[in-house]
């Protein structure tokens, strides 16, 4: 009986010693992209530290008052018998926001406003024979500030068109790859689609945000070292 209460005793301090705990985490910078209205789901990408290498999976919560966009980020912290390994490790979380009414809003990030953000009226003119891309992997090639779009259109009656880029003049570049309709016969069918777009130059912040945003509602989201030419 004494042996088992010890084998008890044994499991219950190393379930203890791994213990999950959710707390909050540094964020350094909050980045609001610019290209969003009122018929998107809008997003914030925030730029941050994992204190040690206890912490892990950062992910954040958001709740909407009014004007101000509230957003708690925070991470999973594993309790360690035999401590934590110090090294900061830096972190790129999306904030899904959702819907939101035209206007200004504010960012507060754990309590603080940290950026603001404008949401613009939806038209729909002109947008009957266009669609937002299907964007699944992009990247910049190296050497050079060319943004390399690459995904599958869901039906070849979709040819590439253009891609609209905005500026926030502050820290980010949003990226809109367009897909022109050219057919009212649409078979499905997936076609692989390549574009290419070069990243401006207007912005002196040594590191910028690329925000591409993609049909299926997932943006990609790649941190640039914006090196002026």
């Amino acid at each position: 009986m004494k042996s088992l209460n010890k084998i008890a005793f044994i499991i219950l301090m190393a379930l203890g010693a791994n213990a999950m705990h959710i707390e909050a985490v540094p964020a350094l910078h909050v980045y609001s992209p610019k290209g969003y209205n009122s018929n998107d789901n809008v997003e914030v990408v925030v730029e941050g530290v994992l204190p040690n290498l206890c912490y892990f999976n950062p992910s954040s919560e958001v709740k909407v008052v009014g004007k101000d966009i509230e957003i708690a980020i925070q991470a999973e912290r594993r309790e360690s018998a035999v401590g934590c390994a110090e090294m900061v490790v830096p972190f790129l979380s999306s904030a899904q926001i959702g819907l939101l009414d035209k206007g200004w809003y504010r960012v507060m990030i754990n309590g603080q406003q940290r950026s603001d953000l404008y949401v613009d009226e939806f038209s729909s003119d002109g947008m009957e024979d266009e669609i937002l891309a299907n964007v699944e992997n992009a990247q910049v090639i190296e050497g050079s500030r060319i943004l390399k779009l690459q995904g599958q259109n869901p039906s070849d009656c979709f040819v590439e068109e253009r891609v609209d880029v905005d500026s926030n003049k502050k820290d980010a570049y949003s990226f809109a790859a367009k897909m022109k309709k050219v057919s009212d016969f649409c078979p499905m069918k997936m076609v692989p689609f390549e574009m290419e777009v070069e990243v401006p130059n207007d912005i002196e912040r040594e590191k910028v945000l690329l925000h591409i945003r993609s049909l299926n509602g997932k943006a990609i989201n790649k941190l640039f070292e914006n090196e002026q030419l």
